[in-house]
């Protein structure tokens, strides 16, 4: 297979004709405009073709323009959009319900959902949660090193990369961090003033690193012992993505509180954060609170995302479709190692710079990410069919040949 850039493509509607882009420079100038999509495939204004291994960042889960969700965006956009959390509107009930089923594995897990609109926002509400079930004095959070939690001023300094920290000091008080898979160091870190240990099952933006079941369980038996929360954040990895229908699913714990967001709106902005209901009650009115958390036009995707989720199994289909990726990445000459879980994965290039490699990507069609310089990450919508992992695998192989060969 031998491939072509697509026709220049520059993002020209972000200044329209304007002196300068009204757009605060927080991501860089992008090199191309999307303007539709559909399952698997996005096209740019110029009308190419683009293969979607990225999922808007394990967001479209179950591709774009899924149509049972338009239909319930649409549906609901004309009959109620938003009132308040003051009063019930008619689906977070229900996907809150579907939401502790989930964590349940198929059967209630007996906890309660706060709605808001993001995964930092859900990280937020659990920071939150946890100081108050610890009470004063004992409000310190563990995280890991490699972690990424959002980019709030509480979630930054949550997240286990110093050289994000450094241009926003003074950071929040309150966090520590550990050596990932690094049980003894979590230990070191607890005492009377430690309220939580926070996790990610597999470390997304930290290059894709999955925690061992050794790891995922003595922690949670470290917090059992000291009366700790144990709090996973699930926001890149919930549902459906790893192969389960959460990550921690994977190492036989159940947390005491669970963040999502991504994939639970396919596109439409939301988030939760889901906790035992002991640890719930913590929480008193007036303590946390959003006005767009959970209102009608989110929750009617939410509802219709999860819906679609259970009727096609889609924990199966990323766990089936992601041994089928990872052993045709393995095939490849290009490839030293695939790491992750389900369809959350982590491709070690030999011999290229995974940056250039994912931008040569993009020129030529096929959407990824450079997520340390020698590995690119991938996260295509649970629906990928073995055409598109094979176009994909294809094209990876090419451009790493090419640009290992140029350098």
């Amino acid at each position: 297979m031998t491939t072509t850039p697509h026709t220049a493509a520059l993002a020209e509607g972000a200044t329209d004709g304007l002196e300068r882009c009204p757009i605060m420079p927080t991501y860089g100038p992008p090199s191309v405009q999307f303007v539709r999509g559909s399952g698997a495939e996005l096209f740019d204004a110029h009308g190419n073709r683009y293969l979607d291994f990225l999922s808007g960042l394990a967001v479209t889960s179950l591709g774009h323009s899924h149509p049972a969700i338009a239909e319930a965006v649409t549906e609901q956009l004309g009959r109620l959009q938003h009132v308040s959390n003051l009063y019930a509107t008619e689906h977070n009930g229900a996907v809150a319900t579907m939401i502790d089923t989930a964590i349940g594995d198929g059967s209630p897990a007996g906890g309660q959902v706060f709605f808001c609109n993001s995964g930092a926002e859900s990280n937020e509400a659990a920071i939150k949660l946890a100081r108050r079930f610890g009470g004063h004095g004992r409000h310190n959070v563990v995280c890991a090193f490699q972690s990424f939690h959002g980019r709030t001023l509480a979630t930054l300094h949550a997240t286990g990369q110093p050289a994000k920290w450094e241009t926003f000091q003074p950071l929040p008080e309150g966090f520590r961090h550990a050596v990932w898979n690094d049980l003894a160091d979590i230990e070191r870190q607890l005492d009377e003033t430690v309220a939580a240990v926070f996790l990610e099952p597999v470390q997304g933006e930290g290059g894709v690193n999955p925690a061992t079941i050794e790891f995922f369980q003595g922690v949670r038996a470290l917090c059992d012992e000291r009366g700790i929360l144990f709090m996973v954040d699930e926001v890149q990895t919930g549902l459906g993505r790893t192969g389960r229908w959460f990550g921690f699913q994977h190492f036989g714990v159940t947390p005491d509180v669970v963040t999502m967001a991504k994939a639970l709106g396919n596109g439409m902005p939301i988030g939760a954060c889901w906790a035992r209901a002991d640890v719930a009650a913590s929480f008193q009115p007036g303590d946390h609170a959003t006005t767009y958390g959970g209102q009608p036009l989110a929750t009617s995707a939410a509802r219709a995302v999860l819906e679609t989720m259970r009727a096609i199994d889609a924990p199966t289909l990323a766990a089936s479709a992601g041994q089928r990726l990872t052993d045709a990445l393995m095939a490849s000459p290009v490839v030293d190692e695939v790491r992750g879980l389900g369809l959350l994965l982590a491709v070690e290039l030999r011999g290229a710079d995974a940056r250039l490699v994912s931008a040569e990507l993009l020129r030529r069609g096929l959407v990824t990410n450079g997520v340390t310089p020698t590995a690119l990450r991938l996260a295509p919508p649970l629906i990928i069919t073995d055409e598109h992992i094979a176009e994909a695998v294809a094209m990876i192989t090419e451009v790493t040949t090419e640009l290992a060969e140029a350098s």
